[in-house]
C-alpha cells in the first residue's frame, strides 16, 4: 500500500507542469513560514507570561516605585507590564522636570500620565498581534490553492486521458486521484494555521485583559500614591458612630517614594471619581 501511495505522488508530480508545481511550491512556503510562527510564538507566549509573572510579584512587594524603577533599569522591561511601567514612570518624571513646554505634554499631569500609559498599551496591543495576519491568510487560502492544484490536475489528466481514447475507469481513477492529493496538501496546511490563530488570539486577548486591569492600578497608585481599592480609605470617622467625614485637602497630593508630587486636582481625580483612563482597547 505504501509502495502505491509514493507511486502515485510521484506519477503526480512527474506530470504536472509549471502551474501545479507553482501551487504545490506556494502551499510549502506557506506552511513553512505558518509553522515557523506557530513555534516561535508559543515561546514568546510562554516566556512573556513567565516573566509578567515574576514583575508583578516585585511589582507589589516592592517598598516603592523607586525600587520599581531601579529594578527596570537593571534587568530591563523584558514583558508586557514591566514595559508599561517603565513608560509610566519615565512619563512623570519627563512631566516634572520638563512641564508642558511642548504642545504634547500638555495638559495636567493625569492627563500626560493618562497619555503615556495608552500609548504604551497600543504597542504592546501592537507587538501582541503581530503576525497574525500571516496565520489567517494561510488559514483561508490554502484550501483554495490546493482546490487550484486539483482541478487543473483533473483537467489534464482528462485532456490526457481524452487524447488516449481511453476512458474506462482504471484509466480515468488514477490521474484524477492522483489530483486530489493537492486538496488534501491545502487543508493540511491551512487547519494548523486556523487552529494557532484561534489560540493565539484567546491568549493574547487574556493577556490583554490583564494588562489593562494593571494599568488601571498603575495610573492610581502613581497618581495618588495608593492601589484603587485603597483610594477611599482616606475618609475617617466621626466619634460616636456618625458619619464618616473626608480627610482635609492638602495643597499637593502625596507621591510614592520615588516619584515626584502630583499637581493638586490631577493627583486626586482617580481616587474620587473612580474613571478608568483610556486604554484604546477593553477587556473581553
Amino acid at each position: 500500500m505504501d509502495e502505491s501511495q509514493a507511486l502515485g505522488l510521484a506519477s503526480f508530480l512527474s506530470q504536472s507542469d509549471t502551474i501545479s508545481r507553482a501551487a504545490i511550491v506556494i502551499l510549502a512556503l506557506m506552511s513553512v513560514a505558518s509553522w515557523y510562527y506557530i513555534i516561535m510564538k508559543a515561546i514568546q507566549i510562554v516566556t512573556a507570561r513567565s516573566r509578567g509573572e515574576r514583575f508583578l510579584t516585585m511589582f507589589w512587594n516592592a517598598p516603592s516605585l523607586a525600587a520599581v524603577q531601579e529594578q527596570i533599569q537593571r534587568q530591563g522591561a523584558t514583558d508586557a507590564f514591566s514595559s508599561v511601567t517603565a513608560q509610566a514612570l519615565a512619563a512623570m518624571q519627563h512631566y516634572h522636570q520638563h512641564g508642558t513646554a511642548r504642545l504634547g505634554d500638555a495638559g495636567s499631569a493625569s492627563e500626560f500620565l493618562t497619555r503615556a500609559i495608552r500609548q504604551a498599551l497600543d504597542v504592546e496591543t501592537a507587538r501582541a498581534e503581530s503576525g497574525l495576519t500571516l496565520l489567517a491568510s494561510v488559514g483561508s487560502t490554502a484550501p483554495f490553492v490546493g482546490l487550484f492544484g486539483t482541478v487543473w490536475g483533473v483537467y489534464h489528466a482528462l485532456v490526457a486521458i481524452g487524447m488516449s481514447g481511453q476512458g474506462s475507469l482504471e484509466k480515468v481513477a488514477g490521474p484524477v486521484g492522483e489530483a486530489l492529493i493537492m486538496t488534501a496538501f491545502g487543508l493540511a496546511v491551512a487547519i494548523p494555521a486556523v487552529l494557532a490563530y484561534n489560540a493565539i488570539t484567546r491568549s493574547n486577548r487574556v493577556t490583554l485583559s490583564r494588562l489593562d486591569a494593571f494599568a488601571y492600578d498603575l495610573f492610581a497608585f502613581v497618581a495618588t500614591g495608593a492601589r484603587l481599592e485603597e483610594a477611599g480609605s482616606s475618609a475617617t470617622q466621626e466619634p460616636g458612630g456618625g458619619p464618616p467625614t473626608p480627610a482635609a485637602p492638602t495643597d499637593r497630593a502625596a507621591a510614592p517614594a520615588g516619584v515626584a508630587a502630583v499637581p493638586a486636582g490631577a493627583a486626586g481625580a482617580p481616587a474620587a471619581t473612580g474613571t478608568r483612563p483610556a486604554t484604546g482597547h477593553g477587556a473581553t
